[in-house]
């Protein structure tokens, strides 16, 4: 219920998918075959030709032959041990992804367009001028039951997305009741957050009539920032509990490579996602003293321990790299330029058909439908763009992951899990449009190209032979 409804209020600042890159970079993957993520298997002929020496994907710089590795070949070896039924199977799964894309720019179109012609988002409008004086009471007084509708009118699709399809493929573990539980809470937090979100817009739409577009990207910026402050520390532990690791084993080598990394956490937090999914996740976060190292129950089951410390690493690229903050900034670009072209097919759109929908202005509440129609629909053209640049940063992290892990078979085996929900040998152009993450593919020969290039640590004989005055 809470999600399509959180799509309005993210719409709204022209970044749908900003939470997820700023607070949580996923990975994701099916159910392991063994219960301990420290225990070692048995090396498949695909995986000795993609270049694994070891089962247990310990570092190749100290057990591979990286000179013996041939990037191309061995990234087709990898994607070569994935079954083709589960290459369909999550093939499937991602391009469904695709139509889903499409279906809920045209239920946010759909549920906004009814609401004008209607009229009804003008009767809430004379409503809350009613029910209060005060300006911004009266903007409250809309936005509740303007959540409320739109809730309403997308339970069914956000049903199917979220609860039937997941369980379709596999990826949920929750019954209903407990599935719905979490809607109401999510639901609850998006009216708060929401409510105070469009009082400080309709704040500045009021003061600033000409150059709301400057100062309301202002404000929804300060508003992401919060969001991602408070996220992990008051809005997380409403669906999940945190607690201490205490597996020394799996801990110490993630506090490790934190300490080599300058990253001001003492502790890592476990959390039990498991029960609401099979997917994989962990992330570093906080600002201001609040820095937190987490990872959930799914992946100690499920990952090897080389598995781990990629995903680890990976999470402290974001941090490390300030991802956050260049989110922001690039998000806080999109959002100016969407805001700038709203005033101008706002103002159009009011012109031709303000009195038909009694719309008097952007100051008037009744427009927020018009102004989620107009924000939405140039969210949904820019979709490649806002994609390139999260998964332009996710490369960074991989980057960073494998640099500092230095673990490419530990990679390789963690893109091919992430493989069971996203695609893994994409087009060029899909993964251009869909892709906010590397694919599979791309992730693979990374690592494998780490591998084979990879120098052991220590000086480089070339510094050690340089003439004096050259060094």
């Amino acid at each position: 219920m809470a999600v399509l409804v959180t799509k309005h209020l993210i719409t709204l600042a022209l970044a749908a998918s900003i939470s997820v890159a700023l607070m949580e970079i996923s990975a994701q993957e099916t159910p392991a075959q063994t219960a301990s993520p420290a225990i070692a298997g048995t090396l498949s002929s695909l995986e000795r030709a993609a270049g694994v020496t070891d089962p247990g994907y310990s570092s190749p710089a100290v057990v591979a032959d990286t000179k013996s590795v041939d990037p191309a070949a061995a990234t087709k070896a990898w994607l070569a041990t994935v079954p083709r039924d589960q290459r369909e199977k999550s093939d499937a799964y991602f391009e469904g992804g695709y139509w889903l894309l499409l279906w809920n720019f045209l239920l946010v179109a759909a549920i906004s367009i009814f609401l004008l012609e209607s009229r009804i988002s003008a009767r809430l409008r004379d409503f809350a001028e009613r029910a209060a004086k005060l300006r911004s009471i009266q903007v409250a007084c809309y936005a509740i039951p303007y959540f409320l509708i739109v809730a309403t009118l997308s339970f069914p699709l956000n049903l199917y997305e979220h609860f039937f399809r997941e369980h379709q493929y596999g990826f949920a573990t929750q019954s209903f009741l407990p599935w719905f539980h979490e809607q109401l809470i999510g639901f609850g937090l998006t009216i708060i957050g929401g409510t105070i979100l469009l009082i400080a817009l309709y704040t500045v739409f009021r003061r600033t009539p000409r150059t709301w577009w400057i100062w309301g990207t202002g404000v929804v910026v300060i508003f992401l920032f919060v969001v991602v402050f408070i996220a992990p520390l008051f809005i997380e532990p409403f669906f999940n509990t945190y607690k201490s690791l205490t597996n020394a084993e799996i801990r110490d080598p993630i506090l490790a490579m934190a300490r080599a990394n300058q990253i001001p956490a003492k502790q890592v937090f476990e959390v039990d996602a498991s029960r609401q999914t099979t997917r994989v996740s962990a992330n570093v976060s906080g600002v201001l003293g609040t820095t937190r190292i987490a990872l959930n129950d799914n992946l100690l089951k499920q990952c090897t321990l080389p598995e781990i410390r990629m995903v680890m690493a990976h999470e402290m690229g974001h941090y490390v790299l300030n991802h956050a903050a260049k989110l922001l900034t690039y998000f806080g670009i999109f959002i100016l330029i969407g805001f700038a072209l709203t005033r101008v097919f706002f103002d159009a759109a009011v012109k031709r058909w303000g009195i038909r929908w009694r719309v008097r202005g952007i100051a008037d509440p009744a427009g927020l439908p018009l102004l989620v129609l107009i924000l939405s629909t140039l969210l949904f053209i820019v979709t490649p763009l806002l994609n390139t640049v999260v998964r332009v940063t996710e490369r960074e992290a991989d980057a960073f992951g494998i640099n500092t892990s230095r673990e490419p078979d530990g990679m390789a085996k963690a893109a091919l899990k992430l493989g069971a929900y996203r695609k893994l040998d994409p087009t060029p152009l899909e993964e251009f449009i869909f892709f906010d993450h590397p694919s599979g593919r791309a992730r693979i020969r990374m690592a494998m190209d780490w591998k084979a290039a990879n120098l052991p640590t220590g000086e480089s004989p070339a510094t050690e032979t340089m003439p004096p005055d050259r060094r």
